[in-house]
């Protein structure tokens, strides 16, 4: 199969230079699209006791946030059509962002090694709720 525009779930980690990697090795020689989706914390969800401070936290993390998908950008060495800092439930996001901008496969880590946290782990809800066909990488510790 042939796949027309990729959607990286990345999270501010090292690994996700791999995933990106990974992508646009895909992406490369058949000329597809790779966008980029990774998920912000919302710091009302920390401390409701400091609701003077949380616009300022929610712009740094929201600065962070950018700087970090900049920096993947930057080392991609292909084109990214579109960035997304998502807020709340990643896998909605994601099925959202595939419906909409006609997405046909979606990349994510998988840190989980054995069987059971495989099944368990949070990337089975983008699996199941994503409605196109999704890319495992497994992210081992270096």
């Amino acid at each position: 199969m042939t796949y027309s525009h990729l959607l990286v779930a990345v999270a501010p980690t090292p690994e996700s230079r791999k995933l990106v990697s990974k992508a646009v090795s895909i992406a490369r020689p058949i000329n597809a699209r790779v966008s980029l989706m990774t998920s912000a914390a919302d710091p009302e969800m920390y401390n409701q006791f400091a609701a003077p401070m949380l616009e300022n936290l929610r712009d740094l993390i929201h600065e962070e946030t950018r700087q970090f998908l900049d920096d993947l950008i930057k080392h991609a060495d292909y084109p990214i059509q579109q960035t997304t800092i998502a807020c709340g439930e990643l896998s909605e996001h994601i099925k959202d962002f595939c419906l909409k901008q006609q997405v046909d496969l979606v990349i994510c880590g998988n840190h989980n090694q054995s069987f059971f946290s495989r099944a368990t782990c949070a990337a089975k809800s983008v699996v199941v709720n994503s409605g196109v066909d999704v890319l495992l990488v497994t992210l081992e510790n270096e």
